[in-house]
């Protein structure tokens, strides 16, 4: 089980930038306001507001460019060991208390776009639970370093969600843990490339099925029972649900199904005061391009197909999961929030 995120890269199924699900530019703008707004307190504390993620830089060069080393890795993989390592905001996120003492639940939060969200979360005051599988330990362990290192309190709950009853125990730890919940990060997802429909197996249809629709399911309903108005669910979906291609038929319909998990979800939900929405990634360089998400020989030109010409860290779509939880975004429920590299 590692972060969830996805994008084809067959050089004859480019995604269709007629067919976003939300303007990425309005996202951007809002969270570019977050950083200009943790530069200008960094400041006012008169504490050094250099980083990364507020300097003007060109965005096609700002970060790794392919081609990449040809790897891989056993399923569920290790950020630490991909090459180059994922940029999930060790060094350059800068909070600015834009979720101060929320209580958040992040499942996928040992690498790649969960491990930035963790990452983001407790930068802005929130105290964070994350969830992975054992074989992750070693990453996981490096997150709640960064958690604590921020202040915050860190919660670190390894398990398998595709089982039932460990994601209502999950819940249950996260709570008793945290004190209570607040945010909802429906993350974690199981992706494998196959030409064919003939060439997936039973078994990893039912793993894919079971991660990325089943277990948001479970947790999200043990979830709701400690969740008051106010509260910010978020799933993971894809740039996939709108363009599915060819070699991830399961996956795909699972993204589909993340989209309307958040739009009808945001309709239940809404007389409550929880809003809903799902975060749309594109390429992002995390493990589960490098266990199978991806052909092996696609990789070292992963992202190269977008108008940046590379796919993006995970530092980079950190923003819109702060955005989607905080009360900036109040007035947004049922959305799908896309970054996608153009």
């Amino acid at each position: 089980m590692t972060d969830d995120n996805s994008h084809d890269m067959n050089d004859d199924h480019p995604v269709d930038p007629k067919r976003r699900l939300f303007f990425g530019t309005v996202a951007g703008g809002a969270a570019a306001t977050g950083f200009a707004g943790a530069a200008q307190a960094q400041t006012a504390q008169g504490e050094a507001a250099a980083s990364p993620l507020t300097e003007m830089r060109d965005p096609q060069t700002a970060y790794p460019q392919p081609p990449f080393p040809e790897q891989q890795q056993e399923w569920p993989g290790l950020a630490s060991q991909m090459d180059p390592v994922p940029d999930h905001g060790e060094d350059s996120y800068v909070g600015s208390g834009r979720l101060g003492g929320r209580r958040a639940l992040i499942t996928g939060g040992d690498s790649g776009v969960g491990r930035a969200a963790a990452i983001a979360y407790a930068r802005e005051g929130a105290d964070v639970a994350i969830n992975y599988l054992p074989a992750e330990e070693q990453d996981a362990q490096d997150v709640i370093a960064l958690i604590e290192e921020a202040g915050r309190t860190a919660i670190a709950i390894p398990g398998d969600i595709t089982d039932p009853a460990f994601c209502r125990e999950l819940v249950t730890q996260a709570v008793e843990g945290l004190g209570g919940l607040d945010i909802l990060v429906n993350n974690a997802g199981f992706q494998q490339s196959a030409e064919s429909i003939e060439d997936i197996s039973d078994e990893n249809f039912d793993t894919t099925m079971k991660t990325n629709i089943y277990a948001p399911f479970w947790i999200t309903k043990a979830a709701l029972q400690h969740m008051e108005a106010g509260s910010s669910i978020v799933i993971t979906a894809s740039v996939v649900a709108q363009d599915p291609p060819k070699n991830l038929f399961d996956y795909s319909q699972t993204k589909a199904a993340n989209v309307i998990y958040a739009q009808a979800l945001a309709k239940q939900l809404g007389p409550r005061g929880i809003r809903v929405n799902a975060v749309a990634p594109g390429p992002f360089w995390t493990p589960l391009q490098v266990v199978g998400g991806q052909p092996t020989e696609a990789l070292p030109e992963f992202g190269a197909d977008t108008v940046m010409g590379r796919p993006g860290q995970p530092v980079e779509i950190a923003p819109l999961y702060v955005l989607a939880a905080s009360a900036e975004a109040s007035y947004s429920t049922g959305q799908v929030f896309e970054a996608t590299g153009g």
